[in-house]
Order: structure tokens, then sequence, then C-alpha cells
């Protein structure tokens, strides 16, 4: 039995050697963190140049995110349902069975970044609030999260 390989477009393999390297880096900064913490409790003695490729930055790939380049997705994608502000009061909420998300609420303030990167990529479902994931990069859905979190702190 053969198997089919799907051909990957560069953009898939982009993303995914991005996760597999956040999840190295992930992995990295938790052992460095016990072997460090070894070190601090005198259980053990490193080498110099261990401490330095232990402590040196390992997701020095990765970009912080961008709140312009955020507020221009948001205006672009967002702003018709959640509003110039956030506080889901778009020209298309009136139109929604299920109103935008308010940013300025408490719970929208609550949640991780993780929970609204997951909310902006797969949608919330029985709601109009779709999938982004395959239409906005990974670094556009962070610039655009980063600037979400600027919006609910302005309305505070």
């Amino acid at each position: 039995m053969s198997r089919v390989w799907k051909q990957e477009s560069p953009a898939d393999l982009f993303h995914r050697s991005r996760r597999i390297l956040r999840r190295k880096a992930e992995i990295t900064m938790a052992i460095a963190y016990r072997l460090l913490r070894l070190v601090h409790l005198g259980l053990m003695i490193l080498p110099a140049s261990l401490l330095v490729w232990l402590v040196g930055s390992p997701s020095a790939q990765e970009f912080p995110a961008d709140v312009t380049r955020g507020k221009a997705v948001y205006e672009r994608h967002c702003i018709g349902c959640h509003g110039t502000s956030g506080w889901g009061d778009g020209p298309e909420a009136r139109s929604l069975t299920v109103s935008a998300a308010n940013f300025h609420r408490f719970s929208s303030y609550l949640k991780s970044d993780e929970q609204l990167q997951r909310t902006i990529e797969y949608g919330v479902v029985f709601s109009p609030m779709h999938s982004w994931q395959g239409q906005l990069t990974e670094t556009e859905i962070r610039d655009v999260l980063e600037y979400i979190r600027l919006l609910s702190q302005q309305g505070r």
C-alpha cells in the first residue's frame, strides 16, 4: 500500500518550520531553566560556554508583534463587526444574530493570548466569527491580537 503525500506550499512549509523552531525553543528553555536551577542550588557546576549557550536567545528568529500592522489588519477585516474601538458596535454588528465580542468586557480582558489566537484562527461555533486560518498569516494574527490588547486597555 503506497502513501500519497500532499504537496505543501512554501507558506505551509514556512509555518510548519516556525512551529517546530518555536517548540524546540520551548524545550531548550525548559532544559536551560532546570539546569540553571541546579547550578543555583549548588548541585551542579557548568562550564562558561554552556552557560552562554543556555542563556542565549533561542527564539531570535521570532519578531515581536507590531501594533501598527495589527491595526491595519483590524481595519481591513475586523472593524465591520467589532467597531473602530472594539466595543462590538461595528456597522455590520446590528445584522448579526450573535453579537460581536466587546473587547472591553472583563471576560474578554481575562482571556489569554492563546485563547484569543485560537478564536481568531478557528472562529467560534454557531456565531458569525469564522476561522481566519489560511486567510491571515501567523504574523498577522499575532499583530492583530496585540492591537486588540491595546484597544481593550484604551477603553479602561
